[in-house]
């Protein structure tokens, strides 16, 4: 199978071609996991995220050593329509804080062990206002997906991606309308905190763009008609991670908004995934529950970035960390009854 691709063409065949879950592996890890000191069940899903972790890298023994954080940056030309409460060169000013250590997502991937990569996306040239056009075209779009695909390290063990960019929960927004259907008020959010007048003008933006793009075709022609730059990004470090069996964490709506995208186009394209967290993001919930997959954490969060994704590393780790060293009822001369 090819590494690589020039056309969206291409990254659809690849995504049709994506290897699948070692069933032999994941089955020796249940069998372990019944072996080690504790009634069965006993960690609830910790078991569960271990044998499906086993079941994408195998090891019986090996824990999470190199987990990699990847933060993409675009900005969006529907900003300009006022849907944030912030301006588009917030996006440029906490790149830059994320280059220097002081944003949340720098502190959470120190403790968990992380390493984190920043890549902006041509910040300098917002995508269009999908209310009036696509938001990229197919190249520039490619360029966003292989920008993620080549970001992600081969010598990882797990994968997180998160995203910067103003204007971007609205862009989410329009993917989860136009993919799932509903008001749009079904799907907007506050994002950045817009006020009332702030969250109307949102509603109708999104409202616009979905009118306009929503019989587009899959979703990977949705993403490039309402998505932006680093939502691409995602889609494609998300596929790159499947094609070299590294295991994902999903952050917030943005994350599993093009996350989305990816389902949509392949069925079965985020079996390597799992759900870092419930964002307060209000169409989160409901994006979860069309991805199927139940989140690992609920703390409350809305802030992006990785944040809510990398604090489940933690979780994750700890279901590794048990099932690799846990001893064995044999090991410890403990009868199993």
């Amino acid at each position: 199978m090819t590494s690589s691709f020039a056309s969206l063409t291409e990254f659809r065949s690849l995504l049709q071609q994506m290897p699948g879950v070692d069933a032999e592996a994941a089955e020796a890890a249940r069998a372990h996991d019944s072996q080690l000191t504790k009634p069965p069940g006993a960690l609830g899903r910790l078991e569960d995220l271990a044998v499906w972790y086993r079941g994408w890298r195998g090891g019986e023994r090996s824990e999470i050593n190199a987990p990699q954080i990847i933060v993409f940056a675009g900005n969006h030309g529907v900003a300009a329509r006022g849907v944030s409460a912030f301006p588009a060169a917030v996006t440029e000013q906490m790149v830059l804080n994320f280059q220097r250590g002081g944003a949340a997502i720098n502190q959470i991937a120190r403790v968990n062990g992380a390493t984190l990569d920043v890549v902006p996306l041509a910040l300098d040239e917002p995508t269009q206002d999908f209310t009036k056009a696509p938001a990229m075209e197919e190249a520039e779009f490619v360029e966003a997906l292989r920008a993620g695909w080549d970001a992600v390290s081969e010598t990882a063990d797990l994968l997180v991606v998160g995203e910067m960019g103003i204007a971007n929960t609205t862009s989410a927004a329009a993917l989860a309308c136009a993919l799932l259907g509903g008001e749009a008020a079904v799907w907007v959010g506050r994002g950045t905190g817009v006020d009332d007048d702030g969250l109307a003008l949102k509603t109708q933006v999104i409202a616009e763009g979905v009118a306009l793009h929503r019989d587009s075709g899959d979703g990977l022609e949705i993403l490039r008609h309402l998505g932006g730059r680093e939502l691409a990004a995602m889609a494609g470090a998300m596929a790159r991670a499947r094609h070299l069996r590294i295991p994902v964490i999903l952050d917030g709506f943005i994350c599993c908004a093009a996350a989305l995208c990816l389902e949509r186009t392949a069925a079965g394209a985020l079996d390597h995934a799992v759900a870092g967290h419930l964002s307060a993001e209000g169409g989160h919930g409901r994006l979860l529950e069309a991805l199927d997959k139940a989140p690992l954490l609920s703390l409350n969060l809305r802030l992006g970035e990785a944040s809510g994704a990398g604090l489940a590393i933690g979780v994750l780790k700890a279901a590794l960390a048990c099932h690799a060293g846990m001893a064995t009822f044999a090991e410890a001369g403990v009868s199993d009854g």
